[in-house]
């Protein structure tokens, strides 16, 4: 099974600070509009491979920005996605996955 992690934010502001400071590090990102299957007060979330996600929200928060939440979504190709909203525990494992 494929899947994506999401990180998504409270504002737009965020999303864009994101976006500046991941531009000047090695990770594989995309800033994509949030999936219909995840709710957020912002628009924007940050598309990213499941297994870096833990480091880019250390790097985000060392940064002093504002995280909204933290999710993985099955690529399940023409089924409706169904995303699994992630805790820390879940994260510091996907770093080791």
């Amino acid at each position: 099974m494929a899947y994506k992690c999401y990180i998504t934010f409270p504002t737009t502001f965020f999303a864009i600070r994101a976006e500046s400071i991941l531009k000047n590090e090695d990770y594989a990102f995309k800033m994509v509009p949030v999936p219909r299957s995840i709710s957020s007060s912002c628009g924007t979330a940050l598309s990213c491979d499941c297994g870096d996600i833990y480091s880019i929200k250390e790097l985000l928060l060392d940064n002093e920005l504002e995280l909204e939440g933290y999710y993985r979504i099955e690529e399940a190709g023409f089924k409706k996605p169904v995303p699994a909203e992630l805790n820390e525990n879940d994260l510091e494992k996907l770093q080791y996955d």
